[in-house]
């Protein structure tokens, strides 16, 4: 797809993503949908309401009515769709950095667009062809209140609040001043714990910390959960589909290692999971040991999804997907990434460890030694700089795996690269066993990456 990468459209805000484009989106999606309203919604970003307004226009000029939910966290968008049955066009552009803003489409069930659906409305964009409805057939505006309310309420009621509330958790919670400001730190509350914050006050500008949750961004929390003797620091990004935690000595847990320790008590003989072809081995053993299996797909939540569904539809049991990123699915509850539900869903694997600190629960799952590396370019090297990555990949001792991008696995040990779908820039991850070992693969993936410069 030309419009649409791994998850929507992403780019800086008035340069790349214009009011005029989130427009044409808007229309396109619009009537595809062929829908009497559909919601529009975004995330703290200043740049947001004015790329909102552009959105709401543009459904309103095919004729649709527009509920205005403002700045929400993802997952609530997709509450509210399912729980109202419209689709939505969702202005946020997630973990990027504040001058950045995006395009996220939500079908009426509550999930992200499938890959063909996306690609009918890009083709909608790209050809300039949308329906045009004349001024007795333009769509009204709501403002509508209470999405954050209906959201929380039903994610209180699908999780063990019992339990939780009897581990007598402290919790501190870092949402990146993003969207799940407005949510998480009352989510945990009502599920019985004491809740300590920081970088909570909804602020575009990301004043405390950049949005996405790596371990260099959430100085903060580590510092929070390590004076104040809490049991687990979780962390969001800037639209609240991912969590990602910190242990009870402010130590961050790798997003792999809370992924695997949630898979391992959620699995069972015969069931599959879905992961994206950069996965830790991590999540392979965790895998084999339950008798499960593993499928894997191109980099990004749309492929994911679509994945999971198609195993569905064939009657496959997935009862958890997603990304060591933080971005984990729990299909049986909704088939969409939910941080403060997997936030929620970790705090189930405390409750049920007898008090066991979150540096003993994630132990089993730790051992692997994972190492992430962008490369950024400018527009003219980008296909050199690939090419030679490939040159490489070609005389290596392995079979790359060509899903999406080049994964060479060696036994103990893999490498990964490949272009982003959301930034300029080229991605190299790498894993072992062994730390140095780990390095040492992302570094000469680097050199060669970067020679073709």
């Amino acid at each position: 797809m030309e419009l649409f990468g791994s998850s929507g459209i992403r780019g800086v805000a008035l340069r790349y993503l214009t009011p005029a484009l989130v427009l044409d989106i808007a229309k396109a999606a619009g009537t595809v949908w062929d829908a009497d309203r559909v919601a529009v919604a975004r995330d703290t970003r200043t740049t947001g309401e004015l790329f909102a307004n552009a959105a709401a226009s543009g459904l309103a000029a095919v004729g649709c009515d527009v509920d205005r939910l403002g700045v929400v966290p993802t997952p609530a968008v997709g509450n509210y769709c399912e729980s109202a049955g419209v689709p939505a066009v969702l202005v946020t552009a997630s973990h990027n950095p504040p001058e950045f803003n995006g395009i996220k489409l939500v079908g009426d069930d509550g999930v992200e667009l499938s890959v063909d659906v996306l690609e009918r409305i890009e083709r909608r964009v790209l050809d300039d062809e949308y329906d045009r409805a004349d001024w007795r057939e333009a769509g009204a505006t709501t403002p509508v209140e209470g999405a954050v309310d209906d959201y929380a309420d039903q994610l209180i009621d699908a999780v063990d609040r019992e339990a939780i509330a009897d581990a007598d958790l402290t919790v501190a919670v870092d949402p990146g001043h993003g969207a799940a400001s407005v949510a998480s730190p009352r989510i945990y509350r009502e599920l019985g714990c004491e809740v300590l914050t920081v970088n909570a006050t909804p602020d575009g500008h990301f004043p405390g910390r950049d949005s996405e949750p790596v371990p260099e961004n959430l100085a903060d929390l580590r510092r929070l959960v390590a004076t104040s003797e809490a049991d687990v620091g979780i962390a969001h990004d800037g639209d609240a589909d991912r969590a990602v935690f910190v242990d009870e000595d402010g130590e961050f847990v790798d997003g792999d290692t809370s992924f695997a320790a949630m898979a391992d008590a959620c699995l069972n003989s015969g069931d599959a999971v879905v992961s994206a072809v950069n996965v830790s081995q991590r999540l392979v053993d965790v895998c084999a040991a339950n008798d499960a299996d593993l499928e894997l797909t191109p980099i990004g939540a749309t492929n994911i999804i679509t994945r999971t569904r198609d195993l569905h539809e064939e009657g496959t049991n997935v009862p958890i997907a997603g990304e060591g990123n933080g971005g984990v699915f729990f299909p049986p509850y909704r088939l969409s990434r939910d941080g403060a539900y997997i936030g929620a869903r970790f705090l189930e694997l405390l409750a049920d460890a007898d008090g066991a600190p979150v540096s003993e629960v994630v132990a089993p799952y730790s051992d692997y030694h994972f190492v992430r590396a962008n490369v950024e370019y400018d527009d003219d090297e980008r296909d050199e700089m690939l090419s030679a990555a490939r040159a490489y990949v070609e005389t290596a001792d392995a079979e790359p795996n060509t899903t999406d991008g080049y994964r060479l696995d060696y036994g103990d040990a893999w490498v990964l690269v490949r272009p982003s779908g959301t930034e300029p820039k080229i991605r190299i991850y790498a894993e072992s066993a062994d730390a140095e070992r780990a390095e040492r693969l992302a570094q000469d993936m680097r050199v060669a990456v970067e020679s073709g410069r």
